[in-house]
């Protein structure tokens, strides 16, 4: 592709060293931009999956802290935010075709960047990006070894009302796909931290709106009918589909104990139907478990560690 891919800078928030982004050739003629920050003498790999409406410069801290732990790092925007191709002529929707898409654009990450990451692999997602891992391995996704999930979401609160259940099908089967849904176009540029309700920790917050603020094609608005109809859909197949019983690997899910966004019903249905998994609610924690206070990230970076050694004892 002509243009090379970059990383954003801020003055006030340091990139960890070493990395390069790319762009990634998705179907259709679309992009993906990942980066990759290899390890020295690393004991394997983490490829991060963000969340809606989060990009690569929001994860510069757990970054670090994995190449700290000697992990080389993959991570990439999903298609239809961050650097990303945008899907629509008002690159603030967030919208999606179907998660299928995404999905399979992920696949492609994997395989261009498969002999670069050291063995063993480990998933490493938050919110939607858990979403959408989930389905990759229970598609047949089989080149990690295990993976841990940040309040992914697996359900969503409002999904088990049936009257917006059918509303959402009909605005997206009815021409209302590409519009902006419930509350409207959600300015990413005038949000509080009070408002938000994403995470208690404010330093961490005022660092990713100084991100956004300085590089405003990163940001992502409200989403779309025709996002919210691939999400139910995505999520509703997971919650049923007998393949997750197929994904032998260990898998840990990390549930916010007071997460406003994401409903814990499908995190412990999927961890039901998991051979190999381990759930736990971090009492106290808002959905963006990875940008919270430091005693909260303390018991993710536990789980973290706790799954490494149980794949690579050494570790």
């Amino acid at each position: 592709m002509s243009d090379a891919a970059t990383i954003r800078s801020h003055p006030d928030v340091a990139e960890p060293a070493g990395g390069r982004a790319e762009w990634i050739e998705a179907a259709g003629g679309h992009r993906q931009r990942a980066a990759f920050y290899p390890a020295v003498d690393p004991v394997g790999a983490v490829v991060v999956s963000t969340g809606r409406t989060e990009f690569i410069e929001k994860y510069f801290e757990v970054i670090g802290e994995l190449l700290e732990r000697r992990y080389s790092v993959l991570i990439h925007d999903w298609r239809g935010q961050g650097l990303s191709t945008r899907l629509l002529p008002d690159a603030l929707k967030g919208h999606a075709n179907r998660f299928y898409d995404l999905v399979d654009d992920y696949g492609r990450l994997l395989d261009h960047y498969e002999t670069r990451l050291p063995k063993p692999w480990i998933s490493l997602s938050h919110s939607m990006g858990g979403c959408l891992t989930m389905m990759a391995f229970a598609r047949g996704e089989r080149r990690f070894s295990a993976a841990i999930q940040s309040a992914p979401m697996l359900s969503l609160k409002p999904q088990r009302q049936l009257p917006l259940r059918i509303a959402v099908w009909l605005m997206d089967h009815l021409g209302g796909a590409n519009a902006y849904a419930l509350g409207g176009k959600a300015d990413p540029y005038v949000a509080t931290f009070d408002g938000d309700r994403l995470t208690h920790d404010r330093a961490r917050w005022d660092r990713t709106m100084a991100i956004l603020q300085q590089h405003r094609d990163l940001a992502l608005g409200g989403v779309t009918w025709g996002w919210i109809e691939s999400a139910f859909e995505a999520m509703a197949w997971l919650q049923r589909t007998p393949r997750l019983a197929e994904v032998a690997m260990p898998v840990s899910i990390l549930g916010a104990g007071q997460d406003l966004l994401v409903d814990s019903y499908g995190q412990k249905l999927v961890a039901e139907h998991l051979p190999h998994c381990r759930y736990l609610e971090i009492p106290g924690a808002f959905h963006e478990i990875l940008v919270e206070t430091d005693d909260i990230r303390a018991i993710f970076w536990r789980e973290f560690e706790a799954l490494a050694a149980s794949i690579s004892p050494s570790v």
